[in-house]
C-alpha cells in the first residue's frame, strides 16, 4: 500500500494512493485501514506531509561511504539527534534557506513511520511496530552545525525537513535504491544496504531510549554525495518502491 495524507475541500484526511486516484480512509491508518468507499482523483487533492509526528528522531553517519567522505570513524552505535517536527513540509512545498550565504546541504534519507506505541522493541520485532517508510530530505546548515557542535539548530529551521510523498508498506527497507537529483543532475545514488545500522537495529536502539508513538518519524541517515543547495534549485529524492519527493528552494 501507499498511504497518503491529503487536503480536500478544506479538510485533511488519509487515503490510499491507487494509480491516479485516492481511496479515502475513515480514520488514520495507525488505527487500521478502513475505506469509506469514496474515491477522489489525485488531481483533485493536495498532498500533505504524510505524518505529523510528536517527535522527529534523526540518525547521523549511518552509511559507510558517507562516513568516509566526512572523514570520521564509523560509529559503534547509532548517533542520534532530535529535530523540530515543525520543520516538516510536504512534497511540492518550498525549502526556505535561513541564510543564503551559508552552506546548506541536501541529504536524501529513508524515514521510518512508527505504527504502534513502542518501547524496548527487539530488532527482530521492529517490523510489527512500523507502519511503513517514506522519503525525506535532511536539509542541514553546515556553518551552524560546525559552530554549535551539535545538530538541532542547523537542521530544525522551518521547511528543513521535506517528507513524502507517501508512506509505503510493501518493501524491504534494508535493500532499496536511494537517489537524489539537483536540477536534474544525479548527486546521490546508493542503496540502503550500505547503512551501517539496519532498520531493525535503529528501531531497537531508539525505542530502548524513548517511547515511540504512532506517527513518530525516524530518519535514518544519508548516503555519500551530499552537497550545497541554492535559491532556485529543484531537489528530488527518490526511493525505490516509495516514490519521488520533489521540492524547490526559495
Amino acid at each position: 500500500m501507499k498511504i497518503v495524507r491529503f487536503s480536500h475541500q478544506g479538510s485533511a484526511s488519509y487515503g490510499l494512493l491507487e494509480g491516479d486516484s485516492v481511496a479515502v480512509l475513515s480514520k488514520p491508518p495507525f488505527d487500521g485501514i478502513d475505506r469509506t468507499g469514496q474515491v477522489l482523483p489525485l488531481e483533485a487533492v493536495r498532498l500533505l506531509a504524510p505524518v505529523t509526528p510528536s517527535k522527529l528522531v534523526c540518525v547521523g553517519l549511518n552509511y559507510t561511504l558517507h562516513a568516509e567522505e566526512s572523514g570520521v570513524p564509523v560509529p559503534e552505535e547509532p548517533m542520534l539527534f532530535m529535530c523540530a517536527p515543525s520543520a516538516i513540509i510536504a512534497d511540492g512545498e518550498e525549502i526556505r534557506l535561513d541564510n543564503a550565504g551559508d552552506r546548506i546541504d541536501f541529504e536524501a534519507e529513508i524515514g521510518i513511520v512508527v505504527g504502534t506505541k513502542a518501547r524496548n522493541v527487539a530488532a527482530g520485532d521492529a517490523a510489527k511496530h512500523i507502519l511503513g517508510y517514506t522519503c525525506a530530505n535532511d536539509v542541514s546548515n553546515r556553518v551552524l552545525q560546525k559552530k554549535d557542535g551539535q545538530f538541532t539548530r542547523a537542521k530544525s529551521f522551518d521547511t528543513y525537513k521535506p517528507v513524502g510523498p507517501c508512506i509505503a508498506t510493501d518493501l524491504d527497507p534494508d535493500n532499496v535504491d536511494i537517489k537524489l537529483w539537483q536540477n536534474g543532475e544525479l548527486r546521490q545514488s546508493s542503496n540502503t544496504n550500505d547503512m551501517i545500522f539496519p532498520i531493525g537495529r535503529i528501531f531497537e536502539f531508539v525505542s530502548g531510549i524513548m517511547t515511540l508513538f504512532p506517527g513518530d518519524l525516524i530518519i535514518t541517515g544519508t548516503p555519500s554525495g551530499v552537497g550545497p543547495m541554492a535559491s532556485g534549485d529543484e531537489i528530488v529524492v527518490e526511493i525505490d518502491k516509495i516514490g519521488r519527493l520533489r521540492n524547490t528552494v526559495a
